[in-house]
């Protein structure tokens, strides 16, 4: 398991609000905008995007198409993935 930090960042309510952000959702969905802009802008590799969205591949690689953000799949994306299938085993 991954080990995990928690952040405490305080938003103006009607910052959430604008955003269409519930207090309860808030924690979940700032981390996929977090991660679609992290990967937007080449920070974050696909795969690492998609574990801060705390989502699978094909729902990222879904949410990312739905907001227009092209899939940037490269030889660090590759080796990611490569070296997740041999942990597995498959």
């Amino acid at each position: 398991m991954t080990e995990t930090v928690t952040v405490k960042i305080d938003f103006p309510k009607d910052v959430l609000l604008a955003a269409d952000i519930t207090e309860s959702n808030a924690p979940l969905n700032i981390k996929k905008y977090l991660a679609l802009y992290m990967f937007k802008e080449r920070i974050l590799s696909f795969g690492k995007a998609a574990e801060l969205a705390e989502m699978d591949k094909i729902e990222f690689l879904e949410l990312a198409g739905s907001k227009g953000i092209s899939l940037n799949y490269d030889a660090d994306d590759y080796q990611e993935d490569l070296s997740t299938i041999q942990v597995i085993g498959l």
